[in-house]
């Protein structure tokens, strides 16, 4: 991937110790750099994010997982001002020697996380920099998803911070940080698409995208037989009666997979459904990335299932690529 941006930012990685906050729109190729600087970078690094979702799609864990911190807010100042006494000898190791921290979805993350953060790795390391010198590679998109935050918690916080925002954390307050904003769009090769959907991210929305928009309208009796809609709906339970609907309309036995569990999440953070039924001719979509060099599919991707085995199944994209 030839992108002076991206260059840029695997420079500030490798040569430097600076803070980098990693920003652009969806399909700029902040994933792909995350894998990248896991794969190829020298320093001891950990990958961490605010939800179990985003954890598992980045290859790493939750926030809360690696520091031991709890749900709620976090007030700086207080009387705890060392969390990390709890910490058994192994994680003390971890953390110390600790060279790149990467925060991915970091526009999901408060303000008073960050700042506990600080404080655990200042203690732990006995460094008084910021983050106790441990460099920061943060990546997300403050347009796409907002911090994790309820109206009782920001009401505790708003004494401390100017917006539930990353940014508004003290620490980076005091410190100097570089923003990078990859800005070539890969997921979308529809230069007209792509032009509404950033319109769409900047609140600038014209009439003529309007109406190029509405040009693809087709009504529920038009699509409701017809392969390849998705139906976008506002809650889990109506996309699934309208899958189980689906399914069930289907020829052909019923395969149920169980979900195999590993570390410690709560339910409402796994990514999908612990228990998955499939039939031969099922629409599925990928809710991961492939992590090898072939990159046959991606989140979000559409797929067919076209053989079923008890520990096997076997997906045929629109491009007649076969998934196993």
């Amino acid at each position: 991937m030839e992108n002076p941006l991206i260059d840029l930012a695997q420079a500030y990685i490798e040569s430097t110790n600076t803070l980098v906050f990693l920003t652009g729109k969806a399909g700029t190729g902040k994933t792909t750099f995350l894998r990248q600087v896991r794969q190829t970078s020298a320093k001891k690094l950990v990958v961490i994010a605010p939800t179990g979702v985003a954890a598992i799609n980045a290859g790493g864990m939750t926030i809360h997982s690696l520091f031991q911190l709890p749900f709620g807010p976090l007030l700086p100042n207080q009387d705890d001002d060392r969390p990390e006494i709890k910490y058994d000898a192994e994680k003390r190791e971890l953390l110390r020697s600790l060279e790149l921290l990467i925060i991915d979805e970091i526009s999901m993350v408060r303000p008073d996380v960050l700042d506990q953060i600080d404080l655990i790795l200042r203690n732990i390391r006995g460094n008084q920099y910021a983050f106790g010198g441990v460099q920061l590679l943060l990546i997300g998109d403050l347009a796409q998803l907002s911090p994790i935050i309820r109206n009782e918690e920001w009401a505790l916080l708003r004494p401390y911070y100017a917006t539930p925002y990353f940014f508004s954390c003290m620490a980076l307050q005091q410190t100097d940080y570089v923003r990078i904003e990859l800005d070539k769009v890969y997921r979308q090769n529809d230069p007209v698409f792509v032009e509404i959907l950033n319109a769409m991210r900047e609140q600038h929305l014209t009439e003529e995208h309007l109406s190029a928009l509405n040009a693809r309208y087709t009504s529920d009796a038009e699509t409701a037989d017809a392969e390849g809609y998705i139906t976008l709906t506002t809650h889990n339970r109506i996309a699934q009666g309208i899958n189980a609907g689906r399914l069930d309309g289907l020829a052909g036995d019923e395969t149920v997979y169980k979900a195999i569990i590993r570390g410690e999440f709560p339910a409402d953070a796994y990514p999908t459904d612990t228990t998955l039924k499939l039939k031969m001719g099922a629409q599925v979509m990928f809710v991961k990335n492939d992590s090898s060099a072939e990159k046959r599919y991606y989140n979000g991707k559409i797929g067919t299932v076209t053989h079923l085995e008890a520990d096997a199944v076997q997906v045929t994209t629109a491009e007649g690529n076969e998934i196993r």
